[in-house]
């Protein structure tokens, strides 16, 4: 088993919420656990997320690759995704790619070289009036980033690993 009794015993309380026959309709949550625990999905986890949900494993897959909130590849231990859509570009968010490019000394998909930070580009987060806006491992919004700001987060998160 990849996944620990306490993830099992979350996604059994999503697979509760559905009849038996609509197992499938808890794959997103089961992932979401799956992810929280190990960090990303892998194909072995997705494959084992499908036969306890008794799913086919591409329907899982698919489900995983659909959603950018899904890593399918190892990452860092914050993922930080900057929102580039148009209202945030046009607000900052353009700025504070490039100052977090700068910060953490790598581009966007790339992950630093201690595993800390991975920087992900992200579609439209619903909260343009607070541009730019990163989130943060896929939890954590933060809103009208100035670079002072974007310096904050990053010695917070770093702090969080001591």
């Amino acid at each position: 088993m990849l996944l620990s009794e306490q993830c099992y015993k979350k996604i059994d309380r999503e697979l509760a919420k559905y009849p038996d026959d609509q197992r499938q309709s808890a794959v997103m949550a089961a992932l979401a656990h799956a992810q929280v625990e190990l960090g990303w999905v892998s194909t072995d986890v997705m494959q084992e997320l499908a036969d306890y949900i008794r799913m086919p494993a591409i329907a899982v897959q698919e489900v995983a690759t659909f959603y950018n909130m899904y890593n399918t590849k190892p990452v860092g231990k914050h993922k930080i995704t900057v929102c580039t859509n148009l209202p945030c570009a046009l607000s900052g968010g353009e700025r504070a790619a490039h100052h977090l490019k700068q910060k953490l000394g790598i581009d966007y998909r790339d992950t630093t070289e201690d595993g800390e930070f991975t920087l992900m580009e992200g579609e439209c987060m619903g909260a343009c009036g607070d541009a730019p806006v990163l989130l943060v491992n896929n939890h954590r919004m933060c809103s009208f980033m100035s670079n002072d700001k974007i310096d904050a987060l990053v010695v917070e998160l770093k702090e969080a690993n001591k």
